[in-house]
């Protein structure tokens, strides 16, 4: 089964059943010894393009957005059993032509990683995308806030609202956190693994 491991901030590693390794907005946290396979990042502000701390293959793949948003398109990639789809993310701080979020399916699960982003209009068609992981930001200033998570969880119906980013100077913040009201909200703590199965 496939795992999801929190770094820092907005920071993830996912590991597939077969132990490929994707990285997410690489900045700070533990876990990058681990050798990447692909390394996306939503956007080039410093604090999720810290692409320096990869351990790197001969073979890994780094798609930043002015690749995963080409000409106005929004692109899909095939590698080492992820499929990962570009779609839309922006807001006051982050502008649309150089901000994307991710979905990434491998061993049928889907997770969502917003990257800095409000709630936007666009996350209704996610609906349809059945995301089983949304990690959405919640720092309430460069970001959406707790509130907005909650309704983007519901606007997408995912399974899980996983939050992030939650403070802009910190790496977790539990009280920040604890503002989200959804059955839907799962906390993961820094340094935490979890274990990605498909609800019914």
């Amino acid at each position: 089964m496939a795992t999801l491991f929190y770094q820092a901030h907005a920071s993830w590693r996912l590991t597939s059943s077969e132990g490929r390794v994707l990285f997410i907005d690489p900045y700070r946290g533990d876990g990058y010894l681990t050798p990447a396979d692909i390394v996306l990042v939503t956007h080039e502000h410093y604090d999720h393009n810290a692409i320096e701390k990869i351990v790197r293959k001969k073979q890994t793949i780094f798609i930043h957005a002015k690749q995963a948003l080409d000409g106005g398109i929004y692109r899909s990639f095939d590698y080492f059993g992820f499929h990962i789809e570009a779609v839309p993310a922006y807001n006051s701080h982050h502008k649309k032509e150089e901000t994307v979020g991710y979905l990434i399916t491998v061993d049928g699960i889907t997770i969502y990683h917003a990257g800095d982003t409000d709630l936007i209009p666009e996350m209704a068609n996610l609906k349809e995308k059945h995301i089983d992981y949304a990690l959405l930001p919640i720092d309430g200033f460069y970001t959406m806030g707790p509130e907005d998570a909650a309704k983007a969880a519901e606007i997408m119906d995912c399974k899980h609202l996983i939050p992030m980013h939650m403070h802009v100077g910190r790496d977790f913040d539990m009280e920040q956190a604890m503002k989200i009201h959804s059955n839907r909200a799962m906390l993961v703590r820094l340094n935490e693994s979890v274990l990605l199965k498909k609800d019914n």
